[in-house]
């Protein structure tokens, strides 16, 4: 296999469907190439010169460089979403979810979003620290705090960094209510703490169900827990007397929409008390990665679910209008909307549970002058 250089055009903002073929695949990881970012002066593209054969390739091992944060809650006015502060305790995520609109952020770091995204990681050892210097700060007025919502926090890795875990201990002992996105189990470590914040009404967790097809779920998100394990820990948090939710995300048009209401009923029988989705979103380069892997993958589907995916978005793979682009547009995308609706009506996984602000208290630095009232 060799490897073809060109110049991006100016006018490029398509996926190119044509190219990008994928010659064989890493075990273990979601994207196929390692396709430059879109800032790159030139890209790199795989191309078959008939030398090597097809079929696996040497694993990639995951990388992981400690970095400094000197900030970490992370703020938008997105009108799109339900809040408007994050934390992110890592940039990259080993879950390798090829659909991952987190992806384009490694090419602010001149890496690829494709393999690099899910190889080359960065843990911010000093979250913990930096959160509790930023809820300290005068003036700061607490609202429900989103982990999860770019990169997991239950990756893999974390069971070595165990930054999230801190992040919560900093959380509970100021009373500050936060909200939880994993694909991961391993939410399921930190029981204890929320179990606290949950009898404080401070914390609720979502876990993000893309599809039950064990097989596929293993393609498309490689190193997250399995469905299965991601329901059990639904119901075990439920059973603690955690608000659990399951997000069906994202719902992939002619691949995972078949199975909306099975999510839904599964969910509802884990003892979930809400549940939302998000439409498949293909941003900047993650339409490239999204194509190769779907083509190398589903090749008996693809041309379909590219079709379905363009009658959601005005004809195009992707497009990026407010208040539009999680949910599409077109008769398409809003039968998805209805028969989530509907389900979710159904099985009592409508309601909102909104967390408390009303008892946080600020973190007391070292040095810090006590208040006197």
């Amino acid at each position: 296999m060799s490897v073809a250089i060109r110049k991006p055009s100016r006018d490029e903002s398509l996926p190119h469907e044509a190219g990008g073929i994928a010659y064989g695949r890493r075990h273990g990881r979601g994207a196929q190439t390692n396709r430059s970012g879109r800032f790159e002066a030139k890209t790199y593209e795989p191309v078959d010169d008939g030398w090597e054969s097809l079929g696996d390739l040497e694993a990639l091992r995951t990388e992981v460089q400690e970095v400094p944060a000197r900030r970490i809650i992370t703020k938008n006015d997105s009108p799109d979403i339900g809040f408007d502060r994050s934390i992110n305790p890592y940039r990259g995520c080993e879950h390798g979810c090829i659909y991952c609109f987190a992806r384009p952020t490694h090419a602010f770091l001149g890496m690829s979003p494709g393999l690099d995204f899910e190889t080359k990681l960065f843990a911010k050892t000093n979250a913990a620290q930096a959160l509790e210097r930023e809820l300290a700060a005068p003036g700061y007025v607490p609202r429900m705090i989103a982990i999860g919502s770019n990169t997991d926090p239950y990756q893999p890795v974390e069971r070595r960094y165990r930054i999230m875990r801190r992040l919560l201990e900093v959380l509970s002992a100021a009373n500050h209510p936060v909200g939880i996105v994993t694909k991961s189990a391993l939410v399921l470590r930190d029981l204890d703490i929320l179990q606290s914040m949950a009898e404080r009404g401070l914390v609720k967790v979502a876990l993000s169900v893309t599809t039950l097809e064990r097989r596929l779920a293993r393609a498309m998100e490689p190193r997250a827990s399995t469905p299965d394990k991601r329901l059990e820990a639904v119901e075990t948090l439920a059973s603690a007397g955690i608000p659990a939710s399951v997000m069906v995300a994202p719902v992939v048009p002619g691949l995972t929409d078949t199975e909306i209401e099975r999510i839904l009923e599964r969910a509802s029988a884990a003892g979930a008390c809400e549940a939302g989705y998000i439409l498949l979103r293909l941003p900047l380069e993650i339409g490239d990665l999204f194509v190769e892997w779907l083509r190398a993958n589903c090749p008996d589907r693809a041309d379909r679910v590219l079709s379905l995916m363009r009658q959601t978005r005005g004809g195009k793979l992707y497009d990026a209008q407010w208040q539009g682009r999680m949910e599409g547009d077109g008769p398409y995308a809003w039968m998805i909307g209805r028969r989530f609706q509907m389900a979710a009506e159904r099985l009592g996984l409508d309601k909102q549970h909104r967390l408390r602000t009303d008892l946080f208290t600020p973190p007391t630095l070292p040095g810090q002058q006590l208040s006197l009232l």
